[in-house]
């Protein structure tokens, strides 16, 4: 990566954002312009503020010139996040996401457990109804006996869509009757 200081009319040279915001020259050599363009000042200015120049430039030295453009996506994300929480830094965000996982998990099960007691009680209302009439071919309306759920209990079909006779009426997923 090069130098990315900005000519205008090749005469003057705008400094890169760190150079600019420390009120120095930025010369070819600038570690930091490939990394602090000229129009991200307040990107720079937040990791100034936490880490420092100094170690901003020593930390970015220290690492592969491969990586270095990682490194600063890092020091700009953990600077953000320490300006955000002084106390928990980015330490802070990654407890609230597991935090928030762990509630997921177990609304997660919480759900399983309703659909799978729902499953049950349409499969016994549904075998109670067979057994009342008898044999499925006396039974007021089609039944399906196709199995509602696959063995790793996902729906297969719908119990709800089914077409009733009469008017030209279908009810789907119990909502308002379609002509």
């Amino acid at each position: 990566m090069g130098f990315h200081c900005e000519e205008k009319d090749s005469i003057h040279l705008q400094p890169c954002a760190a150079c600019r915001m420390l009120r120095r020259r930025c010369d070819s050599k600038c570690v930091l312009a490939p990394y602090f363009p000229t129009n991200e000042v307040d990107k720079f200015a937040g990791v100034h503020r936490v880490f420092g120049a100094s170690n901003v430039i020593k930390m970015i030295q220290m690492v592969e010139e491969t990586k270095r453009e990682d490194a600063v996506k890092a020091m700009v994300y953990e600077a953000t996040a320490r300006l955000r929480d002084p106390v928990y830094g980015s330490a802070g965000a990654i407890y609230q996401l597991q935090k928030m996982i762990e509630e997921l998990k177990a609304q997660l099960e919480s759900i399983k457990t309703r659909v799978s007691e729902q499953k049950d009680q349409l499969l016994s209302i549904r075998n109670n109804n067979v057994n009342a009439c008898g044999h499925l071919d006396q039974y007021p309306f089609p039944v399906n006996v196709d199995p509602i759920f696959d063995h790793d209990h996902l729906m297969v079909s719908d119990p709800f869509d089914f077409p009733v006779e009469g008017g030209g009426w279908v009810f789907s997923n119990m909502s308002t009757p379609s002509l």
